[in-house]
């Protein structure tokens, strides 16, 4: 399991959601970069150094610092729609080679190189900039049906990371709440939202949100 590529993105124009600018553009970088925790959400900061988020209301800050994707699923996009998929186009941080990025449990911690440790905290939920940037109709549909969304994690260890480091799962809660299945929960699958119930370590928003629409609910097995 390693890191084929890290990415850091370039501000391109957001007509999609009426704002100044997007970081979704991620283009890999040569060397080293800095990881660090950027605190909470509403001011744009993220955890890689020289990256940020525009939409400072939904994205970044501590529970979503660090977007990583799997070049595997990129692969199978890629045979689905006919088009090159870089890395970084889905707009991931980190692009994997080998790691089971939508099957990581909530809580899970990797460590990356020698210092990082960073921390499984949710899944990646579409919106109409990623529609806009891919250039296809019906892409948050698609997106949400395919239930392969990536993963949100936070900064537990800063340090630098680079293409090529070597990613080590260290630590796997006893829960069974993956990245897909709260993914699946939060979209097209209420009725698996008690199951959430038992992974703490998701963000305080989310569990918010499954307390509200899950009272007197028994998980589906």
């Amino acid at each position: 399991m390693k890191l084929l590529s890290v990415n850091v993105g370039k501000p391109q124009p957001n007509p999609w959601k009426g704002l100044s600018a997007t970081g979704i553009d991620k283009r890999a970088v040569d060397g080293p970069v800095a990881v660090s925790a950027p605190g909470p959400k509403g001011t744009g900061a993220v955890g890689l150094a020289g990256d940020r988020v525009y939409d400072v209301k939904h994205h970044g800050g501590t529970d979503q610092a660090v977007y990583a994707y799997a070049r595997e699923d990129l692969d199978a996009w890629e045979a689905e729609l006919g088009r090159p998929l870089a890395g970084g186009v889905f707009g991931e941080n980190l692009t994997t080679l080998g790691l089971d990025v939508n099957g990581a449990v909530i809580g899970e911690r990797w460590r990356i190189g020698a210092d990082v440790v960073l921390e499984v905290s949710c899944p990646r939920i579409p919106c109409g900039t990623f529609q806009g940037w891919l250039e296809q109709d019906g892409w948050i549909k698609r997106f949400t049906r395919a239930a392969v969304p990536g993963a949100y994690l936070r900064v537990i260890e800063p340090g630098d990371i680079r293409a090529g480091d070597p990613v080590e799962i260290v630590h796997r809660p006893a829960h069974d709440v993956t990245v897909a299945l709260t993914f699946r929960a939060m979209t097209l699958e209420p009725d698996l939202l008690p199951r959430l119930s038992v992974a703490e370590e998701l963000p305080e928003e989310i569990r918010e949100m499954v307390h509200r629409r899950t009272a007197g609910q028994a998980p589906r097995p």
